[in-house]
């Protein structure tokens, strides 16, 4: 099991639009440098299915899937993800992907969780890095349009 967490400057709902929405998550997730979350579709409910396209810098394209198992805006999602294409360290390995919001004084604390690596502790330690960055990524989008909502990075 992989855990990280994060302190971020905005209540949980508003966190969780940006995990959910299509417009927000294909602006955040990713850099240029890594990959970017492409074509994001989601029926957010229990049982309900995503789709994401996960495209790296030299324009090759991993699509990956899962199921919605629990669905609380604005504290608690969780979902199943698999890729689609032969992962080099998790192959086609369903994993359990929850996020937890809690509110603390300065917005939001969020957790994620996420489970299944068990037989693949490369790929664990992976993720784990990987969760890393994108919770970075998530705190920047957030900082910037809490701070400068017009895009207007200031002097």
């Amino acid at each position: 099991m992989v855990l990280a967490s994060a302190e971020l400057v905005l209540s949980p709902s508003r966190v969780y639009r940006a995990l959910t929405s299509q417009d927000e998550i294909e602006v955040w997730w990713g850099s240029n440098e890594t990959y970017r979350m492409r074509e994001w579709k989601a029926d957010l409910r229990p049982g309900g299915v995503y789709t994401v396209v996960v495209t790296l810098p030299d324009g090759s394209r991993h699509p990956a899937s899962g199921t919605f198992i629990e669905v609380l805006p604005p504290h608690i999602l969780s979902h199943t993800r698999k890729y689609n294409w032969d992962h080099p360290t998790l192959g086609q390995q369903v994993t359990t992907i929850t996020y937890l919001l809690d509110p603390i004084g300065i917005g939001t604390r969020i957790t994620v969780r996420h489970e299944g690596f068990s037989g693949f502790s490369e790929a664990a330690y992976e993720h784990a890095d990987g969760w890393e960055r994108v919770l970075g990524w998530l705190d920047h989008y957030i900082y910037y349009n809490y701070y400068f909502p017009k895009g207007e990075l200031g002097a």
